[in-house]
């Protein structure tokens, strides 16, 4: 079975702050039992020092399978052990078979394409970033226009009343001017 990079890629999480593949994903890649690659990594614990493999601790592991939600994990009985892209080169040296080397080639490719696309993203992600600016500018700019059309409205609404009182006024004196003689109630 040929490995595609985005199924290994689909397998690598992050814990601690580490991109890491765990034991029983890297098993089944390497086409040997998780008891046997768990084995031989015990049986040669110097060669994988704690920034290359360490255990997951109970909470961790908990995390990462709600994270998922990949009822696959089960019940295992053993914390699995996650390797870092060190201890998956490490790997083919312990299990020593041709599977393995070519697995592990295949993973430090997929380890390099999600680094890559970290450090050099495509160009498209920057135009979606300066839609972004535009869009939260846009905004900006419509929240003043309508707080300065709110402040118009405001003002001609006094001036309208203003307005109104002086024409009232105007109206009951000239009434006045027309009959002087009788009182006029407004």
């Amino acid at each position: 079975m040929e490995l595609a990079i985005s199924f290994i890629q689909s397998k690598i999480y992050e814990v601690r702050g580490i991109k890491v593949m765990l034991d029983f994903d890297l098993a089944g890649m390497y086409g040997t039992e998780t008891g046997n690659l768990k084995r031989q990594v015990r049986r040669n614990m110097d060669r994988f020092p704690d920034d290359f493999m360490f255990e997951l601790t109970r909470e961790e592991f908990n995390d990462l399978r709600s994270q998922f939600g990949n009822s696959s994990w089960g019940g295992t009985r053993y914390l699995p052990y996650v390797f870092t892209v060190h201890g998956v080169v490490m790997l083919p040296n312990v299990l020593q078979s041709k599977k393995a080397v070519e697995t592990s080639i295949l993973i430090v490719r997929a380890f390099n394409a999600m680094r890559e696309v970290l450090l050099n993203p495509p160009a498209h992600v920057f135009e979606v970033k300066e839609l972004q600016n535009e869009v939260l500018q846009l905004k900006q700019y419509i929240e003043d226009v309508f707080t300065d059309q709110n402040d118009i409205n405001e003002d001609t609404r006094m001036q309208l009343e203003i307005l109104s009182t002086v024409l009232a006024e105007l109206q009951s004196k000239t009434k006045w001017l027309d009959n002087p003689g009788k009182p006029h109630l407004n």
